[in-house]
């Protein structure tokens, strides 16, 4: 199964709480909260670059299935991470005592991010 796409963000649970314990500032935190982000993968093999686009924030990182990577998270802060494939539609990262779950159903991407006892989940769809 093939993660290439473009997908927007339909809906999101726990956004705001997860995103102040990150460290994210309450003005960044309410100008993203509702803002329909868009995640363009392109995947070639184990070969992965993502671009996450939230109005003029612009994420992107790139990383090969089982092989360390530099990623940025959220917060801007450059962090070491391993990202392991899970079947044919699970991708699956520990950034810092977060982990990161991205899973793909049909058009439909859930990403649930776990952080001690918070979970944030964003669910986005093909477009």
């Amino acid at each position: 199964m093939s993660f290439t796409g473009k997908y927007q963000l339909q809906s999101q649970e726990n956004f705001e709480a997860f995103m102040k314990a990150l460290g994210l500032p309450d003005d960044q935190i309410q100008k993203a909260k509702d803002i329909k982000s868009i995640s363009e993968i392109v995947q070639d093999g184990k070969n992965f670059k993502v671009t996450v686009t939230t109005g003029s924030k612009v994420l992107h990182n790139e990383f090969t299935i089982g092989e360390e990577c530099e990623m940025e998270m959220l917060t801007g802060e450059k962090v070491k991470a391993i990202v392991q494939m899970e079947g044919n539609n699970k991708l699956v990262a520990t950034l810092k005592g977060l982990k990161s779950v991205t899973e793909l159903n049909g058009d439909t991407i859930t990403h649930t991010l776990t952080m001690g006892d918070l979970t944030c989940k964003r669910i986005s769809k093909r477009i």
